[in-house]
Parts: C-alpha cells; sequence; structure tokens
C-alpha cells in the first residue's frame, strides 16, 4: 500500500543548531506510529516540518504522494494535515461549538451550512456535546484536550498530527484520551502521535519512531523499539 506521507532526507538547522539531521519515514493509511524521544530530541519540530510550520532546509516533504514541501500551513491544513498541538491553543472568548466552526469552516473549507453537523457530531464523539455553549477557556484540562482533538478533526484530516495530547492528565483521564484516539483509528483516520506517556501510546500505535538529537535512532514493531539497547539507554536511562 501506498504511503500518505513521506519524509525524505529532511534536514533543518538553526545556525550550528541542527534540529533534524537527513530524517527519512513513511506512513501508510490508517496507521498509527508514535514518536518517541528526550525532551529537545526534535520531535516537535518534525511536527512543524509536516504542518508547514517550519520548511526543510534540505530533503522532501510527501503528501499523498504530492511534493508539499514548500506549502503553506493552510494549504497543507486542507489537502488533509490537521494537528494539535502539546499545550492547548483555544479561542478563550468563544464558545466549544464556534472553536471547532472556525476548523471547519477555515481548515477544512466547509461552508458554515456544511460545518454546523459535522461540528455537532465530533463534539458528541469527543464528549463535548453538553458543554458546546461554554467558553472554551472556562474548560478543565481534559476538556482543553479534548477541544484541541476536535477541532483538528473538524478540519477533517487525513492525517492527524498530536503532539503530548496525554501530558499533563491523570491516569484515569489518559485512559479516556487513549480510548477516544481508539474510535478515532477505527474510522481510519492515519495518525502520527508525539508522546511520553509511553503505556498510552503502546495501547494504540503499530508502529514507534525514536527520534535523538534530530536524528532517527529505531524504528520497527513497538515490541522490538522497546527492548532495543539503544533505545533503553537514551530514552529511559538504563544501560544494557
Amino acid at each position: 500500500m501506498a504511503a500518505i506521507l513521506e519524509l525524505e532526507k529532511v534536514s533543518k538547522s538553526y545556525g550550528a543548531l541542527k534540529v533534524a539531521d537527513d530524517v527519512s519515514f513513511s506512513v501508510a493509511p490508517g496507521e498509527v506510529l508514535g514518536i518517541l524521544g528526550p525532551n529537545g530530541a526534535g520531535k516537535t519540530t518534525l511536527f512543524n516540518l509536516i504542518s508547514g510550520d517550519v520548511c526543510a532546509d534540505v530533503g522532501r516533504v510527501l503528501f499523498g504522494g504530492e511534493d508539499v514541501t514548500h506549502r503553506r500551513p493552510h494549504q497543507r491544513c486542507r489537502m488533509g494535515i490537521g494537528r494539535s498541538y502539546q499545550i492547548p491553543q483555544p479561542f478563550g472568548g468563544m464558545t466549544v461549538f464556534e472553536n471547532l466552526l472556525v476548523g471547519a469552516t477555515y481548515g477544512g473549507a466547509m461552508s458554515e451550512a456544511q460545518a454546523d453537523p459535522v461540528c455537532i457530531d465530533i463534539l458528541e464523539k469527543t464528549g463535548l456535546g453538553k458543554k458546546a455553549n461554554l467558553l472554551a477557556g472556562s474548560l478543565t484540562l481534559l476538556d482543553r484536550k479534548r477541544l484541541e482533538l476536535a477541532r483538528a478533526l473538524a478540519t477533517q484530516p487525513r492525517v492527524l498530527l498530536l503532539d503530548e495530547i496525554a501530558g499533563g492528565l491523570t491516569e484515569h483521564e489518559a485512559v479516556e484520551l487513549v480510548s477516544l484516539i481508539k474510535d478515532i483509528k477505527m474510522q481510519g483516520v492515519t495518525m502520527i502521535w508525539i508522546e511520553h506517556v509511553v503505556h498510552a501510546l503502546l495501547a494504540v500505535a503499530d508502529r514507534l519512531l525514536v527520534i535523538n538529537f534530530g536524528s532517527k535512532l529505531a524504528e520497527g514493531e513497538p515490541d522490538a523499539v522497546m527492548n532495543d539497547p539503544e533505545v533503553k539507554r537514551v530514552y529511559m536511562g538504563i544501560e544494557v
């Protein structure tokens, strides 16, 4: 099956600091790729390169077989690349429903008439239906995380980028979130998920990619990657 997203030898530097170093990987349609790595390893930079927030110095980003390396973020979003951010960024003075409408109309290029039923459906699926008319700024952390995910879904992504969406949640809240992400996976949405809550990631991911100092350290089946001696040393601090 042809990959829906590919990075080909992508590099990015800020002066002498190389934050992505010759990174290549691909993601198949419907797959969930988990990304692990120490703080500062370059994980969020990869997302910025995929979403268009940052442009690669070298290499290519392909989406659906098309070279999008120099496409702007809003163009990539409308093509089907949606993302959440590590720190939720809702429009606090707007309602939960209005936040989704922004995603659907501007990110998903829908008319308001098209967007309304889509947003209502996503609110129900993400457990926010009863909070649709609350101001986004009044939500708890879990509900802000849900809203961040819901707004990304409102853009109707073919590939969804999740950046540490379980971070800061209690054990029970993380379990709820994993259940929601599993439901999204069942709907056929391709996902790339950066996460430090490893048990949450392992509950969903089909493959793992480990990044260190901007370079690919390991990639493959979750069990094999987690048992890799170099991954244990670099990520878990275990000398093997």
